[in-house]
């Protein structure tokens, strides 16, 4: 059953009336044709009119959707064979970022993703895609291995942020995260980062210093998420939504302020609405995307990246 926003309600009922006449027509073998496709009309163009405005706070909500494809439906989808990779080599391993040698199209690459689950036994055993520092070392480590055999990276992005636990700390959550910064800076192989939901915080950014830094159309990407910052600022979650609106996290923000280098179109209504569009689409991209950059020198992809990120938030008076 698919699951409706608050502000896609105004759709559910007419959605709810398709479904009740196409059952109507063929359990009584009556031509409704018509007036289905009538009411398919009036359902494509409230949807239109409806994802045309949506607010920041809307899309925060998008990127959230219960039945938004995670990395491991987008492996299952574009990949042709995909072998996942285990461990840091130093505690464990941490199911809330997957990744592994994956083929796609005759292309190989190193595939790494962080993963929320879909039930609450799903969700728990991935940690609610909050990674601990062994899921960033174990990223570090897979990110090395596509280098020494020369393969390029796409990593896909999809956290509230990176666990905040006592022992994550302890173990060394921020230097793990710190040192996937510094180290992908100076990858020799093509990177392609990709924020397919959530981009919060470090959480985000320890697997998304890249080539290119891309966004699907209804997802965001901020230091902190809207109801965070709503509890420093205000003391209260209730302003989440002026929250989102003042710190501009959209990836038409992202874009117009020079922090990303593309934004991926989502299908009418967002990914969930149509797993395999989106699934070819973000392909698409990935393959367009290492073309290019594998016909650059690995030095002069290099010192691109670094130039990109040290141009972020320079403001000349």
């Amino acid at each position: 059953m698919r699951t409706y926003l608050d502000f896609e309600k105004p759709m559910a009922e007419l959605e709810r009336k398709l479904e009740e006449m196409k059952t109507l027509a063929k359990e009584n073998n009556v031509d409704f044709s018509a007036a289905i496709s009538l009411l398919e009309n009036n359902i494509t163009n409230l949807r239109k009119e409806i994802f045309e405005n949506l607010t920041r706070w809307q899309r925060v909500q998008l990127s959230r959707h219960p039945d938004r494809p995670y990395t491991l439906d987008y492996v299952e989808l574009i990949c042709d064979e995909f072998i996942e990779l285990h461990g840091d080599r130093q505690v464990r391993d941490d199911p809330a970022i997957i990744g592994g040698l994956a083929n796609v199209g005759g292309q190989s690459f190193m595939l790494i993703g962080q993963q929320k689950g879909r039930n609450t036994k799903q969700r728990q055993h991935r940690n609610f895609g909050m990674p601990n520092p062994e899921g960033y070392r174990k990223a570090l480590r897979l990110m090395k291995l596509a280098e020494k055999f020369n393969k390029p990276i796409v990593t896909l992005i999809d956290t509230p942020g990176a666990f905040p636990g006592m022992e994550a700390e302890e173990r060394g959550q921020g230097e793990a995260i710190a040192r996937n910064l510094k180290e992908m800076f100076m990858l020799k192989v093509p990177v392609i980062c990709i924020v397919i939901g959530e981009g919060a915080s470090g959480g985000a950014l320890g697997i998304a210093i890249g080539d290119r830094v891309l966004m699907l159309e209804n997802t965001w990407y901020s230091v902190i998420s809207p109801e965070n910052c709503s509890a420093i600022l205000w003391r209260s979650w209730d302003f989440k939504e002026q929250a989102a609106e003042a710190m501009k996290i959209t990836a038409k923000d992202m874009k117009k302020n020079n922090l990303i280098d593309g934004i991926i179109s989502e299908p009418l209504g967002g990914a969930h609405l149509d797993h395999n569009w989106m699934a070819d689409e973000l392909k698409r991209v990935i393959l367009e995307n290492i073309t290019e950059l594998s016909a650059i020198s690995d030095a002069d992809r290099i010192d691109q990246r670094i130039e990109k990120f040290c141009a972020m938030g320079v403001v000349v008076e």
